[in-house]
């Protein structure tokens, strides 16, 4: 039986545009190439963990236009199971992105529908799936639906795994329904004014919270705590191209592993190799395999 996991969360159509130099105030410049793509941290989640084998189940909101039309062929195309999908009058939602020659992105979210997803409808929905063994949540969707989603799986003995991206400040009640917390290290520092690069920084909050710590480090890889001490593990040195998208390539591939009953370390050296294999090319989901 493949392992079974449902993403909540946002769906977006990328709008990738690659420049040399990101402009500055009132600065005009020409861009080396545009790419249109499927995009959302919650999707870019799911394509990850499907495409590495897991039974993946999406729940999300999207409006009524062309860009949902294209993004439930992608959800099929990905093997992602869309029965509980959610769609609501007006525009699904964008993300315009701007990516230098170094590969670092600017992103702007313009959230559509993702803002009106029904925490009741998901509910209702969870209850019908069956062997749930991982729920995963961001912050591209209102807290307060993650929040009672989380409840929901805490009632159930489903393991849950929390982005807080794009970084806010999580409630300590969704906190204490987290299993597992895995910012980014920019993420962290607007989270907890500490510096994820100091291992005390990261045992102090690690221990402050009721559930797993993990933080994403860029190319320097990722540093989990355990009670006292903290392990690193580093990142393969590659070229990146685009930077877009790696950390959710590490959330969809961790819950993979996690549901496969790998150790935890091994669902994060497993992580970090798809997120850096993902930076070597251009795109989102696109930039994404198994192997």
């Amino acid at each position: 039986m493949k392992s079974k996991i449902c993403v909540v969360g946002s769906s977006n159509i990328d709008q990738i545009s690659y420049v040399e130099n990101i402009p500055g105030d009132g600065e005009t410049v020409f861009g080396s190439s545009y790419q249109m793509g499927f995009g959302g941290k919650g999707a870019n989640q799911a394509v990850m963990a499907s495409l590495l084998g897991a039974e993946t189940y999406m729940i999300t909101c999207l409006g009524e236009d062309v860009y949902a039309d294209m993004t439930i062929e992608n959800y099929k195309k990905n093997n992602i199971n869309i029965d509980h999908l959610q769609i609501v009058p007006g525009s699904s939602g964008v993300a315009p992105i701007w990516v230098d020659e170094s590969g670092q992105n600017r992103i702007i979210v313009i959230s559509g529908s993702n803002d009106l997803i029904d925490a009741e409808k998901v509910i209702e929905s969870l209850s019908k799936i069956t062997d749930l063994k991982i729920i995963v949540g961001q912050f591209e969707i209102p807290l307060e639906v993650t929040e009672k989603v989380f409840s929901f799986a805490k009632e159930n003995n489903i393991t849950t795994i929390l982005n807080p991206a794009p970084a806010k400040i999580p409630s300590e009640n969704l906190l204490s329904l987290t299993d597992w917390f895995i910012p980014n290290e920019v993420e962290f520092a607007t989270i907890s004014n500490l510096d994820a690069f100091v291992d005390e920084d990261l045992i102090e909050y690690g221990n402050s919270i009721s559930g797993n710590l993990i933080v994403t480090l860029g190319e320097e890889g990722a540093a989990s705590v355990a009670e006292d001490s903290v392990n690193k593990i580093s990142a393969p040195k590659v070229k990146a191209i685009d930077t877009t998208g790696a950390g959710d390539a590490f959330v969809g591939a961790f819950a993979y592993g996690l549901a496969s009953d790998l150790m935890p370390q091994d669902a994060i050296k497993l992580a970090i190799d798809r997120a850096s294999n993902s930076v070597t090319k251009p795109g989102t989901q696109i930039s994404y395999s198994a192997k």
